[in-house]
């Protein structure tokens, strides 16, 4: 292991490449330290302990690497810019002049792309403008539920005209965001945005460990260090999982030549949706805590609403959150796999190509395999994520501790850029006839 490490740092381009995303990251970290000028620095204290809890709050200061809970300017995190990636891919299906371009290859995806940065820069400007006032005016009480959130207020002296300064800030944090995204995936090595997720994640989890640690719950302490480590080796199983479907190409005669008749296969991860179906999940739980927010907490059913929100949904601490965010995980990754993977389009590629399926016939009775093929793979997987995503719920629950957060999703996050940057080290190393790490 530490010869192939050492084998990474004498390719002087692959060398670069690593030390390119090391600066690229360290000036993210560097960005989460710099405050959003005008806050109140005592107000900031108490949305940091707020923002150690789990919940909404903890979700967004999950993936803006503890940004959030200092209002910095990247407060925002690429949260946006994922949000903008996922809604461009599901317009995909129902508008067909995105769906053309997806099919035009590099030119298209360029023009997605743009369309993607002018979105997330929308999507930005609306969460900048919403916590802005919610914390501002000190209303992230009555949004986040009353349960986890105090009346924290940012700005004392009025949200005016302050906020002027503050939006614009936080949108450009999250515009400069995508940038060093963008600088990594051209200039480094590996995704972009996956490496920012990652560098984020793989922030709160020291902290995480340490508030248990300091609850002295040392017995709890060392169990989640062992569920952590169990789940690393499980993610590392499925991640590398697939299920192959085998795929033959008829001989064809081209001039002098014989063209096809090779053998290969359709690989179909077992975990297809990743992390998504976690950030579906959780985006969909934080709706009706909007609608109790737009009703009010007042007497009569309007608080019965807001109790109930409150007890059941913004509430990881409850069996009915845990249950209802395992079911919608489970749903969002049947529903996001059959966006990702569509049968007919692969069977009528397939059939195009002159390839076939042993045994099965080209067309509907393909379209049908495929389809069955990646119903029954999608179960384990989306299985196994909501499994990741609810365990530490269940042992923090157990030990009466809420400090932890999001433990499993940070490790599935953690693992599977991990695994997909040593996959494209390994690709360069065995190029330069090196050994790699996975080989």
């Amino acid at each position: 292991m530490l010869s192939n490490l050492l084998n990474v740092f004498k390719i002087s381009d692959l060398r670069n490449k690593l030390l390119f995303v090391v600066a690229m990251v360290t000036v993210y970290r560097i960005g989460v330290a710099i405050r959003v000028p005008g806050v109140d620095p005592f107000a900031i204290e108490q949305l940091r302990a707020s923002a150690d809890q789990q919940g909404a709050l903890g979700f967004l200061n999950l993936f803006s690497g503890g940004a959030f809970e200092s209002f910095s300017i990247f407060a925002l995190g690429i949260m946006p810019y994922i949000t903008a990636s996922i809604i461009m891919q599901v317009l995909g299906v129902v508008i067909p002049k995105l769906e053309q371009l997806q099919q035009e290859g590099a030119v298209g995806q360029r023009k997605i792309t743009q369309y993607t940065r002018y979105v997330t820069i929308g999507l930005a400007t609306l969460q900048a403008t919403g916590l802005t006032f919610i914390f501002g005016t000190g209303n992230g009480q009555a949004f986040f539920g009353s349960g986890n959130v105090p009346s924290v207020v940012l700005l004392p002296d009025g949200l005016w005209p302050r906020a002027y300064l503050i939006i614009p800030t936080l949108v450009a944090g999250t515009a400069v965001l995508m940038w060093l995204g963008e600088m990594i995936s051209q200039r480094g090595i590996g995704n972009g945005m996956s490496m920012i997720i990652f560098a984020s994640v793989v922030a709160s989890l020291p902290g995480g460990f340490w508030g248990i640690l300091q609850l002295n719950k040392t017995f709890w302490f060392v169990a989640m260090i062992i569920l952590t480590l169990a789940i690393i080796v499980a993610v590392v199983f499925v991640e590398l999982g697939q299920r192959r479907i085998p795929v033959q190409f008829a001989k064809r005669v081209v001039g002098r030549r014989m063209m096809g008749g090779q053998n290969t296969y359709i690989p179909l991860k077992v975990n297809q949706a990743g992390i998504i179906p976690i950030i579906f999940a959780s985006s969909i739980l934080l709706l009706p805590v909007i609608l109790s927010n737009v009703l009010g907490s007042g007497e009569g059913w309007r608080g019965d609403v807001a109790s109930l929100v409150d007890e059941y949904i913004v509430n990881p601490s409850n069996v009915v959150y845990i249950t209802l965010f395992a079911l919608m995980i489970v749903a969002f990754a049947y529903f996001y796999n059959s966006i990702a993977f569509d049968p007919v389009r692969q069977a009528d590629q397939l059939r195009r190509q002159g390839g076939f399926i042993p045994g099965i016939r080209p067309g509907p009775q393909t379209e049908k395999y495929l389809g069955k093929a990646v119903n029954r793979i999608t179960l384990p997987g989306a299985v196994f994520i909501a499994i990741i995503a609810i365990l530490p719920y269940i042992l923090l629950l157990a030990a009466d501790v809420s400090t932890f957060g999001f433990a499993g999703t940070s490790v599935l996050i953690s693992v599977g850029v991990a695994l997909e940057l040593m996959r494209q080290i390994d690709s360069q190393l065995t190029l330069r006839n090196y050994e790699g790490f996975l080989s």
